[in-house]
C-alpha cells in the first residue's frame, strides 16, 4: 500500500465512527427519549431528549467541527503529494483520538479526559496543516 492510498484508510475510519455514532443515537433515542408519547413530543417541539441520547447527538455534532479540517488537510496531502508515513501516523493517530473522545464523550462524559483528547486531537491537525504548509512552501 503506498502512502498515497494509505492516507484514505483513517478518514474511512473517522468516517465509520460517525456511522457508529449515528447507530448509536437511534438506539439511545428508543430507548430513552422515545420511551413514551410525551416524549417523543418534547424532541420533536423543544428538542429536548433523554441526557442518554443527547450527549450522543452532541458528540456527532463535534464529528463535523475539528474533524472538517482534519479531512481537508488529508485530501491536500494527498492532491499534492506531501503525504508519507508520518502524516498517515499521524491521521491515525488523530481518528483514534477522536474514537476515545466519543467514548468518554458518550459514557462518563469527564470534561478533564475529554479535554484532554481534544487537545491531542487539535495538536495533530496542526501538525497535519503545518506540514502541508511547509511542503507547499519549499515546493
Amino acid at each position: 500500500m503506498s502512502p498515497t492510498t494509505a492516507m484514505f484508510w483513517p478518514m474511512i475510519a473517522h468516517v465509520f465512527l460517525v456511522f457508529c455514532l449515528y447507530a448509536l443515537l437511534i438506539i439511545r433515542r428508543n430507548k430513552y427519549t422515545f420511551k413514551d408519547r410525551e416524549s417523543a413530543i418534547k424532541l420533536r417541539d423543544r428538542g429536548e431528549e433523554a441526557r442518554e441520547s443527547y450527549l450522543v447527538n452532541r458528540n456527532i455534532a463535534n464529528q463535523f467541527e475539528l474533524p472538517v479540517l482534519f479531512h481537508i488537510a488529508c485530501l491536500l496531502l494527498y492532491i499534492t503529494d506531501a503525504d508519507n508515513i508520518v502524516t498517515v501516523v499521524l491521521a491515525w493517530l488523530f481518528v483514534l483520538s477522536r474514537c476515545a473522545h466519543s467514548y468518554v464523550h458518550v459514557t462518563s462524559n469527564r470534561l478533564r479526559q475529554r479535554g484532554a483528547l481534544f487537545g491531542i486531537g487539535f495538536a495533530l491537525v496542526v501538525c497535519l496543516w503545518g506540514w502541508l504548509a511547509i511542503w507547499l512552501a519549499l515546493e
